[in-house]
């Protein structure tokens, strides 16, 4: 049979949904730690690392939180409408996000950002569950995870080369992505069978509170799911953290000069018009492992044991995450980044598996849906990671007032009339440094690079938790 006989025509639907919603979300997501922080005169807003990490960590952690009582929302209305909510939310957020640059106003339009993607997001999932049977829900599932790291891997690409030439541009092509996905859910988006709820909406989240109370008396399932806020903690530093990093202290020239070796057009394709590789585009590589790696790494894990699996990829990435962070060679990162993306690969999957396989059977998918509480909690404390400890230990324009202290030079106040690049060219004349000699001079004085035993840390401290968890809470081999 073929395989796209296999499934009925929702099925199809929802998967290409959710790679342009994908290719959306990643577009603006990857780029978004940049725009929120580079200098102003490049179009982006300048703010602090501070204002980042909690705009960032704040709005994506409620992403993962309402997904619990927004469901009863799409319980009452049905899907289809549920999804045509959650897209209008996206298309308000992004075009008021393009056109306000005061702190408070974009941390309100990124909520609504994300308020549309908490609408939308377990919709999706519960369509391809909904449309796949047990003969088929395997093979289901593995298409909509390939179309979500499809649409994470094309989505960045194309905004990275967008934003080189005007911000705006990014957010028309994310509003015209969801556009897209308006019009595919309206001409052929069918409503799965589901069982309509009849309860207010109410009731409906008072039983919702009901059936996570219940959970929570499951201490062990509890604690579990506490030491794992701690690997989604680390993880999300790839998005909120190491894009400003890249940005901040790796001349990517070196990579662009290479691959123009090679191949001019290549060069030109993936690069700026400044020679440079955009640190989208770097941070894109995960995606591309993952696309290319997955299948090799499930399959060699698949009889592992869930938690040993969980330690294992969870130490890998740790060591990964920190060798991103550790040396300022720009081609370094990419061996970096893929040890980052095995740990990852193994781990990630295991955690839904573990959830599974300790869930009682008539709670199971009650058991699954909390293993967004970690993802919420983890985008929290990364936001503040990527805030306030990066902007304290390695934020370049941090380090660089610092050393104008020390020097007993005035400290300039940035703002739209001197721009943070404004101060480096100040920085630079002052010492009769050029800015790859400058970079070098505060990289080896102030080490922003020791940033790496936080990140690390978190994920050798989350593995020790997980050790612990399993040899003296579960004493079992079962799982």
């Amino acid at each position: 049979m073929s395989i796209f006989k296999k499934f009925p025509r929702t099925f199809w639907v929802a998967n290409s949904v959710e790679l342009v919603e994908r290719a959306a979300w990643y577009g603006l997501f990857n780029v978004l730690a940049i725009y929120l922080t580079a200098s102003t005169d490049t179009g982006a807003l300048g703010f602090s690392q501070e204002q980042k990490g909690a705009l960032m960590g704040i709005i994506t952690a409620l992403v993962y939180f309402f997904p619990f009582f927004l469901g009863a929302i799409s319980d009452r209305i049905g899907y289809k409408k549920t999804l045509i909510i959650g897209f209008t939310f996206y298309i308000i957020g992004f075009i008021l996000m393009s056109r306000v640059s005061d702190y408070y106003l974009v941390f309100i339009t990124f909520g609504i950002v994300g308020l549309g993607a908490a609408l939308f997001k377990p919709i999706v999932a519960a369509t391809v569950s909904k449309t796949t049977t047990e003969q088929t829900s395997s093979q289901g599932f593995g298409i909509f995870y390939m179309m979500v790291n499809l649409g994470a891997l094309i989505g960045p690409v194309v905004t990275s080369k967008l934003r080189q030439t005007n911000w705006d541009n990014v957010f028309y092509f994310v509003t015209g992505a969801i556009i897209l996905n308006i019009i595919l859910v309206l001409l052929f988006f069918k409503e799965p069978e589901r069982e309509v709820n009849n309860d207010s909406f109410g009731e409906s989240i008072k039983k919702i509170f009901e059936k996570i109370f219940t959970v929570f008396k499951d201490w062990k399932f509890l604690l579990f799911l506490l030491i794992i806020v701690g690997f989604w903690t680390m993880y999300m530093q790839l998005f909120f953290t190491l894009p400003v990093f890249v940005d901040q202290w790796l001349d990517t020239s070196a990579i662009y000069n290479a691959l123009a070796k090679i191949s001019p057009t290549i060069a030109k394709a993936l690069g700026t018009s400044e020679g440079t590789i955009a640190p989208e585009m770097i941070l894109n590589v995960d995606a591309l492992y993952i696309v290319i790696f997955q299948i090799i790494v499930s399959t060699v894990v698949m009889k592992w044991k869930a938690l040993n699996a969980m330690i294992s990829g969870i130490f890998v990435a740790g060591i990964g995450l920190g060798l991103t962070f550790m040396f300022n060679n720009p081609f370094f990162i990419f061996l970096a980044i893929l040890v980052f993306s095995v740990g990852e690969m193994a781990s990630s999957p295991k955690i839904t598996e573990y959830i599974g396989l300790i869930a009682p059977k008539d709670r199971k998918a009650l058991y699954i849906g909390m293993s967004f509480l970690p993802l919420a909690g983890g985008n929290f404390l990364g936001g503040f990671l990527s805030g306030n400890v990066y902007g304290k230990m390695s934020d370049k324009m941090t380090l660089l007032k610092q050393d104008f202290e020390s020097r007993g030079w005035e400290v300039p106040t940035i703002n739209k009339n001197f721009t943070q690049n404004d101060f480096l060219n100040l920085a630079a004349e002052k010492l009769n440094f050029n800015q790859l000699q400058l970079s070098d001079y505060l990289w080896n004085t102030y080490n922003p690079q020791n940033i790496w035993y936080v990140f690390t840390a978190i994920g050798l401290f989350t593995v020790f938790c997980l050790f612990l968890y399993d040899k003296f809470i579960l004493k079992s081999k079962k799982k």
